[in-house]
C-alpha cells in the first residue's frame, strides 16, 4: 500500500432512468446491478467496491429520485437520503436532452454539501456537437463549483475521464472492505435481483412494478445450486399474466433467469419459481420488511 492511499464513498444520484446502474457496472468493469429501459428498476441502495493498490472506492447506486406514491417509494427515497449522508463525493446523472429545470428537483432533494461531478448522459443521442457544448456551459454557469462532464454510459464516450476526477476529490484514508469484495450484498440478493431483471424484460405494463422477488432457499450442492424463489404480486390477474397461457410465460422467465444466474455464479442451477399474491404489498410495512425494503 502506498503512503497516499485514498478511499471513500462515491454515491450516484439522479432521476429514474438517467443511466446510474449502467454507469456503476461500467466503473466496476463488471455487471453488478440490474438495468432496464423501464424506470424505477433500482429499488435498493447497492454498494459496488473497486479496489486498486492505491485506492478503494465504494460506489453506491441509488434508486431514482421520485415523488413517493407508495410506502415502497418512501423506503426507496430513505435509501437515497442515507446515501447523501455518507457520501465523500457525489456523482449526479442527468439526461443531457432533458431540461435543466427537471434537474432542479434532484438538486433540491439532495442539498449536497460534498464535492460533486455532474455527468450529462446520453450524448450519443445528440447529433449536433455544438449544442452539447452550449448545454454544458449552461450547467457550468448554474453549478460553478461542480465538475461537469458530457458522457454516454452506453457507448462509453468520455467515461474514461470519470475515475481521474473522482480520485482528485477522494480523501486519503484506509480500505473499508477486503480487496476481493465486490459488494456488501449476498449472493441471494443478487439472484433475486436477476430474476427481477428478467421480469422487467419479459413483461409489460404494471407487472414489473407490482412484482417483488424473495429467494426462499439457496442450497449449494457439489454439482449444482438449488434455488427456490417466490415472485410476489398484488393481484390475482397479475399472477395469471406472470404464469401465462398454460404456464408458458413463467417457464420462459425460469429459463431466462436460470441462464443469467448460471453465468453469474459460474455454476449449474436448478431454479424453481412460485407466484404468490399479496394484496397491497407495496404499502404494507411487514411485507416490505420481509422482502428486504427496510
Amino acid at each position: 500500500m502506498s503512503d497516499h492511499f485514498k478511499s471513500g464513498f462515491v454515491n450516484i444520484f439522479g432521476a429514474p432512468n438517467a443511466g446510474k446502474s449502467t454507469l456503476l457496472n461500467l466503473l466496476l468493469g463488471e455487471k453488478l446491478v440490474i438495468t432496464s429501459p423501464k424506470v424505477q428498476t433500482t429499488r435498493h441502495r447497492i454498494l459496488g467496491i473497486l479496489s486498486e493498490p492505491n485506492y478503494q472506492i465504494v460506489f453506491s447506486d441509488t434508486p431514482g429520485i421520485i415523488e413517493p406514491k407508495y410506502k415502497l417509494h418512501t423506503k426507496m427515497m430513505m435509501q437515497v437520503k442515507s446515501a447523501i449522508e455518507d457520501a465523500d463525493v457525489a456523482i449526479l446523472m442527468h439526461d443531457i436532452y432533458h431540461p435543466i429545470e427537471d434537474f432542479q428537483m434532484v438538486t433540491d432533494t439532495l442539498k449536497l454539501k460534498v464535492p460533486a461531478i455532474l455527468l450529462l448522459n446520453k450524448i450519443d443521442t445528440i447529433k449536433d456537437k455544438a449544442s452539447i457544448e452550449t448545454t454544458v456551459n449552461l450547467y457550468k454557469e448554474k453549478y460553478p463549483k461542480w465538475e461537469i462532464l458530457p458522457i454516454s454510459a452506453r457507448t462509453k464516450e468520455n467515461t474514461e475521464l470519470i475515475l481521474p476526477l473522482i480520485l482528485k476529490m477522494l480523501p486519503e484514508g484506509f480500505a473499508f472492505y477486503p480487496d476481493d469484495s465486490i459488494s456488501d450484498r449476498s449472493e441471494r440478493f443478487f439472484v433475486a435481483e436477476m430474476i427481477r431483471e428478467q421480469i422487467y424484460s419479459l413483461y409489460d405494463e404494471e407487472i414489473p412494478y407490482h412484482a417483488a422477488v424473495l429467494v426462499q432457499a439457496f442450497e449449494e450442492k457439489t454439482t449444482l445450486n438449488v434455488i427456490k424463489a417466490d415472485i410476489i404480486v398484488s393481484r390475482e390477474t397479475q399472477k395469471m399474466i406472470l404464469l401465462g397461457k398454460g404456464g408458458s410465460m413463467i417457464k420462459q422467465l425460469g429459463i431466462n433467469s436460470r441462464t443469467a444466474i448460471e453465468e453469474w455464479l459460474q455454476k449449474k442451477v436448478h431454479l424453481e419459481l412460485f407466484v404468490k399474491v399479496r394484496p397491497k404489498w407495496r404499502d404494507n410495512d411487514n411485507y416490505l420488511r420481509e422482502y428486504g425494503y427496510v
